[in-house]
């Protein structure tokens, strides 16, 4: 059994700063790879950040030298710090990782509870 476990949403005034934070336990053999995606009301959830064990890293066009991802390897943690945050990155944010578990010995996908970011005045 895996578990993802988010923090770090809220309220917060156009041009601030968030950071999300993404805690993974449980039955962990490795994680390949880990990342945030988002949802608004009436469209489809997409893509924020990524990135795998080895280091690579991609990010939405819309969130390009805003967001930053980064991951405790040690702690299998994955952290988005948002920065010049816009109305338009209102959302709820779904922690995602590609695990391998113990038992059995098997790759996976597992989704976090989300976490709802507003960005208003």
């Amino acid at each position: 059994q895996v578990q993802l476990v988010e923090s770090g949403g809220g309220l917060v005034q156009p041009g601030g700063s968030l950071r999300l934070s993404c805690a993974a336990s449980g039955s962990i053999f490795s994680i390949y790879a880990m990342g945030w995606y988002r949802q608004a009301p009436d469209k489809q959830r997409e893509l924020v950040a990524g990135e795998t064990s080895g280091g690579d890293t991609k990010y939405a066009d819309s969130v390009k030298g805003r967001f930053s991802i980064s991951r405790d390897n040690a702690k299998n943690t994955v952290y988005l710090q948002m920065n010049s945050l816009k109305p338009e990155d209102t959302a709820v944010y779904y922690c995602h990782a590609v695990i391998t578990t113990v038992q059995p010995m098997d790759e996976y996908d597992y989704w976090g509870q989300g976490t709802q970011v507003i960005v208003s005045s």
